[in-house]
């Protein structure tokens, strides 16, 4: 990768970092139409592995971005530096990318969270927080689907019906979302999902 390649990946993820309202699953479509189709710095199955790795492991979901930095690392690795090690290389991208992505947001929510605190009761701070659930909502809906549909090209109407009870469920009840998760796992299991 050249120089300016370098320089466009880590203004993007600086960018998707301001956009990651609802947290980082939700720039995964926008990391996925950067790395995997427009950039090709990923192939798919190491993307959707990537996501996997970075969903099981104990800790924040930003470790996401820490993970797509290594394999982006490890693979350009010959083209940065003969003779240096992948490892070094992969941590270094890791670290880079994961520096680019939390501190424009972490300095965005500090200033905008004592500016909320002091304004709270105005008319449009209220209206701003209202107005951010159909987005964050909205994004979370697109990960999701570009998960299932990157690991199950063709959608099982059964998927389809447990996702809409769920999302009954959780809105009108309040069953805890892990109760949820159990049973869901279990019907998809049962009926070979």
């Amino acid at each position: 990768m050249t120089a300016y390649e370098w320089l466009d990946l880590l203004s993007h993820f600086a960018m998707l970092s301001v956009l990651a309202v609802g947290g980082a699953l939700s720039i995964v479509p926008e990391m996925h139409r950067y790395l995997v189709n427009e950039h090709f710095l990923m192939s798919e199955p190491l993307f959707s592995q990537s996501l996997t790795l970075s969903q099981i492991a104990p800790g924040p979901n930003i470790l996401l971005v820490a993970v797509m930095g290594w394999n982006i690392g490890n693979q350009h690795a010959a083209s940065i530096a003969q003779g240096v090690p992948v490892v070094l290389v992969g941590l270094f991208t890791a670290g880079l990318l994961l520096l680019c992505t939390v501190i424009p947001s972490s300095l965005l929510t500090f200033t905008m969270s004592t500016w909320l605190q002091k304004h709270q009761h105005a008319l449009g701070v209220r209206a701003f927080k209202t107005g951010m659930l159909p987005l964050v909502t909205g994004l979370m809906l697109s990960t999701g689907w570009l998960l299932e549909s990157a690991s199950n090209p063709i959608m099982d109407w059964r998927l389809m019906v447990m996702c809409g009870i769920s999302t009954l469920l959780v809105l009108f009840t309040r069953i805890h979302l892990l109760w949820l998760m159990l049973v869901g796992a279990l019907a998809a299991g049962v009926f070979g999902l």
